[in-house]
């Protein structure tokens, strides 16, 4: 491994405006979370609301709304990912709920919040909840910081949201019984299409790493989806096929990737390519990647302790601000601010800026909506569920118009307890939207996350050893069965890491110089590899005779 590449002057980056608000094409399965959060919200509500109790759907909600999470994960996987996220949720509420019952001094709370969604924040990173993420936790924790509260109330609270988290845990279990293969088949699939379009523009960096990505998280969905069936093993010989395509472009029928993928859509059987044959089991080699395993949680959680510290340092901010301004509900600027951080500053300034005009344009939307949600409380209830289902069924193409949803939403969760001022309600929104954006990105820039950089050093080390391990079994006359193909993939696996380390890092405003060059270098190298374990294996010889 070359020296490291000597450090140079700081360089700001300018942040995008226009760009973070361009719309994008929609989720492959944006009704499923759109659908299953209705389901999961519905049923708890409108029993509360026959019972005259609707003041208690806050806690409702929090168990319901772990129906957003987990729709891209295989259910063996799902159903680990869904308790944990109920269980994290009750926690967080309980933390909540004791400490609004113990203070109603407001800093003491907004510290409390801010510290429960930096640890939200990092744990949901470090375990990989994809979105929502911490968002809807911090959303819930923080709105339930400043709900009147005694101690005696506290475990009735806590079983209504058990109680519907039990309900959200089956909502989004229950498509497996129709399709019990369809989240490795999406995964599947998108890999084959992102290899096809790599084959397509072989000259274009992006769109292989793009496709490498692909590969990686395909294998990702297979290796936690539990028993090899019979259909998970053709769907393992499919992703070695994208491989293939990645390492010998020159060998390969996009034409054909794209037929295999189309053929993934539906419910018929999944395709079998010819070649692999009864030889899959040892060119696979998935056996010794389900033995390995992945790091421990402590060793995820050190390089995220900058946005951590981010996000506990600007939700105070936000909600210190928003007191002193004389703000009746902190929690708001708090949650903005919360739901700014990504992994570099370049992204945490674009989420600003959709969360500030998803919020702005969705303030009217409350004004149009208000006279209807106040017909009566059903017809609140039936608005929520509406708003509920547009956030996420508009949130993937891009967050800001999700937000146009959110925003009047959460407006008429605050008057499920009773009716209150419109005026104030979106003077308040709007207040605490901006006091929380500012304060946000203000500790975002001010917390430099020097470990960044440190990330790419470990990263291109990685890289090192695993070309170094699959190109020493190239060496070897007679390796292990299955363990070439399990080098490859760790291989792949690296250059993905270090591909999101390379983006994450450049992405920070002010930052030193980056071994860019090193990056290259070892990305084309480890490329080579693959192509090489590809060749050694004979795999390209299968394809193109397909072809």
């Amino acid at each position: 491994m070359s020296s490291a590449t000597p450090p140079g002057p700081s360089r700001a980056r300018r942040l995008p405006l226009a760009g973070a608000l361009r719309l994008g094409r929609p989720s492959d399965i944006w009704f499923k979370p759109a659908l299953s959060v209705v389901v999961a919200v519905a049923p708890p509500n409108l029993t509360l609301l026959a019972l005259g109790r609707l003041d208690l759907a806050m806690y409702t909600m929090a168990g319901s709304l772990c129906a957003l999470y987990a729709h891209s994960s295989p259910y063996a996987a799902r159903a680990r990912v869904l308790a944990r996220v109920v269980a994290g949720m009750l926690g967080g509420l309980a933390i909540a709920l004791v400490t609004a019952s113990l203070t109603t001094d407001t800093v003491v709370l907004v510290t409390v919040g801010a510290l429960l969604a930096a640890a939200q924040k990092t744990l949901c990173d470090a375990t990989r909840v994809g979105p929502p993420g911490h968002v809807v936790l911090a959303f819930v924790t923080s709105a339930s910081l400043f709900a009147p509260q005694s101690l005696g109330q506290v475990p009735g609270h806590l079983a209504l949201g058990a109680a519907a988290g039990a309900w959200a845990w089956i909502v989004g279990m229950a498509p497996g019984l129709v399709r019990p293969h369809g989240p490795e088949r999406r995964a599947t699939a998108h890999a084959l299409n992102a290899a096809a379009a790599s084959v397509g523009a072989p000259d274009d960096a992006r769109a292989r790493a793009a496709a490498a990505a692909a590969v990686h998280t395909a294998w990702q969905s297979l290796l936690s989806a539990g028993a090899r069936s019979e259909p998970r093993r053709a769907l393992e010989r499919l992703v070695v096929r994208a491989e293939v395509a990645l390492a010998a472009p020159a060998d390969t029928d996009p034409a054909r990737l794209r037929g295999w993928a189309r053929a993934l859509c539906g419910t018929g059987p999944v395709p079998c390519p010819d070649g692999l044959g009864d030889a899959a089991d040892e060119i696979l080699g998935v056996e010794a990647a389900l033995a390995s395993g992945e790091r421990p949680l402590l060793h995820r959680l050190g390089p995220l302790a900058p946005i951590a510290l981010r996000t506990a340092l600007g939700c105070a901010l936000a909600g210190y601000a928003s007191l002193a301004l004389g703000v009746g509900r902190p929690y708001w600027a708090l949650v903005t601010a919360a739901s700014l951080y990504q992994a570099n500053v370049t992204l945490t300034w674009s989420r600003g800026v959709q969360r500030v005009a998803g919020n702005l344009v969705g303030v009217p939307a409350f004004t149009v909506l208000a006279p209807l949600a106040h017909v009566g409380q059903a017809a609140l209830v039936l608005c929520c569920l509406a708003l509920n289902f547009g956030a996420e069924a508009l949130i993937g193409r891009n967050y800001w118009l999700g937000s146009v949803c959110v925003t009047p939403m959460a407006l008429l969760i605050t008057e499920f307890a009773h009716s209150q001022q419109s005026g104030e309600l979106i003077a308040d929104r709007v207040l605490d939207t901006l006091v929380g954006a500012l304060a946000g990105f203000v500790a975002a820039v001010a917390v430099t996350n020097r470990r960044a950089g440190d990330r790419i050093e470990s990263a291109l080390c990685a890289v090192g050893r695993a070309r170094d391990h699959a190109a020493a079994l190239l060496a070897a006359e007679h390796p292990e069965s299955g363990a070439l193909e399990s080098a490859r993939r760790g291989l792949s696996a690296a250059l993905v890491d270090l591909r999101s380390a390379a983006d994450a890092a450049a992405g920070e405003w002010w930052r030193r110089a980056l071994p860019e060059e090193r990056v290259t270098r070892a990305e084309q190298a480890g490329h080579r590899t693959l192509a090489a374990t590809v060749r050694s294996q004979g795999l390209h010889c299968w394809e193109g005779a397909q072809a």
